[in-house]
């Protein structure tokens, strides 16, 4: 949801209430990740995406039902229909698991103050519950920025268990599901929360006012981090020498690296290959909890720093952590080359990718969690199959017990589908000539 807070926001501020569809489980190849949100207020303007345009109209309908008639929170699931291999709701062949509620800001003004940091650039975190008893499911607990929570229904243990895993996920900057499993001692309640967080942009720190500096600048601010350049030679380390970078810092790498602040997601690049600068900041970055920590060098340069480094008192289990020489094997010889090189290998690392050509590599392009964290629909097969084929306007009314399931595969829509700041989208038949490749 927090990926349109603006919009949320301005709504909240006019106190229009809305249906939020939720993507809270995907498996196959889908285009976006859990925690992506689809709203649709009272005058049918919808915003947002869930689907990159495959089943928006058909979420656009349940959404219109959901807030108009008040129901409960429902779930809907939408994918590949196997009794006609041209009914699809996704046609890259992935499947979403969607929340559906209703929002009356009236009613859950806590939100407010959250989304307002969120449009101001702080970050925040909302604790959304898509599975447990009926008189929770769709809670939605609000924690800020200073790890305080709003908002809650439940009894002391169960807000306290929620809040850990809220803090764990806003200090990782991560969107995820946790699962509390009913503990008497710590957690009463038996539910499934989607954590909503909106972090921070994540750290680049680049150490070396070199070249390849200013290439890596660039691209990491592409890419959405924070940049900071840091060097100890006040003639080289200059705003104009790296426009891009969003800080220069002129110190010894070391001691700027021990004043300032990381998290799990920042990612340290060591350019420098200089040993005089390289040691010190080596030995002190192998020990701290960042994502990444790459350094410059030729193999012989590479096997010296080991050396200096296990003299220094660094384990070979910290050594195991420095990705050196820095960035994968594309042949980069050019400052920008070499930028993708270093950034493509911060990607990969981050995801936990191989780095390979999708060529040389099976299975789904896009990685998603684990199919049994994704709560399929069980005792639905009926509603599915009926479902199959239809359009949103001939989907079967939904149930209104919270929780229910409706299976739903629907006929791929056009781009008229994508609910960009769009009004109400109609579906609209697609041959196979016109089906995109995922």
């Amino acid at each position: 949801m927090l990926n349109i807070a603006d919009t949320l926001h301005r709504w909240y501020a006019e106190q229009r209430p809305f249906a939020l569809a939720t993507v809270v489980g995907v498996t196959g190849s889908a285009p976006l990740p859990v925690g992506t949100s689809v709203a649709v207020d009272a005058d049918g303007t919808a915003i947002g995406s869930i689907s990159g345009g495959c089943v928006e109209a058909a979420v656009y309908e349940l959404c219109r039902q959901v807030l108009e008639d008040r129901t409960a929170p429902q779930r809907a699931w939408f994918g590949y229909s196997d009794e006609d291999a041209f009914a699809v709701g996704l046609t890259c062949g992935g499947e979403l698991d969607v929340h559906v509620q209703r929002i009356d800001p009236a009613t859950q003004p806590h939100l407010a103050t959250v989304l307002a940091r969120v449009v101001n650039g702080g970050s925040a975190a909302v604790a959304q519950v898509v599975d447990g008893p009926a008189h929770l499911l769709g809670g939605l607990l609000a924690l800020d920025g200073d790890g305080r929570l709003s908002g809650t229904g439940l009894d002391k243990d169960t807000s306290r268990a929620v809040t850990g895993h809220a803090q764990a996920l806003l200090r990782a900057g991560r969107t995820a599901r946790s699962h509390l499993v009913g503990d008497a001692a710590t957690c009463h309640e038996q539910l499934t929360v989607l954590v909503h967080v909106a972090a921070t942009r994540p750290r680049l720190l680049i150490f070396g006012a070199v070249d390849f500096a200013a290439a890596l600048a660039r691209a990491g601010r592409l890419l959405g981090y924070r940049v900071t350049v840091c060097d100890a030679r006040p003639v080289f380390a200059t705003a104009a020498r790296f426009p891009q970078a969003d800080e220069v810092v002129v110190d010894w790498p070391h001691r700027y690296l021990e004043q300032t602040a990381v998290d799990a997601r920042t990612a340290i690049c060591v350019l420098t290959h200089d040993a005089k600068f390289d040691i010190p900041l080596l030995r002190l970055a192998l020990t701290l909890p960042v994502g990444y920590v790459g350094a410059m060098g030729s193999r012989r340069t590479h096997n010296e720093r080991l050396r200096l480094l296990d003299e220094a008192g660094i384990t070979a289990g910290q050594l195991d952590v420095l990705h050196s020489p820095i960035g994968l094997d594309l042949g980069a010889r050019t400052p920008e080359e070499t930028a993708v090189s270093i950034t493509a290998e911060i990607i990969a690392h981050t995801n936990g990718a191989s780095g390979l050509p999708l060529s040389q590599r099976t299975g789904p392009i896009h990685r998603t969690a684990p199919r049994q964290d994704i709560n399929r629909p069980t005792g639905q097969d009926a509603a599915s199959r009926a479902a199959g084929g239809r359009t949103a306007s001939q989907l079967p009314s939904l149930p209104s017990r919270a929780g229910d399931t409706v299976r739903v595969a629907v006929p791929s829509a056009g781009p008229n589908c994508v609910l960009h700041d769009a009004t109400r989208a109609q579906p609209q038949s697609q041959d196979v000539s016109s089906l995109r490749q995922p």
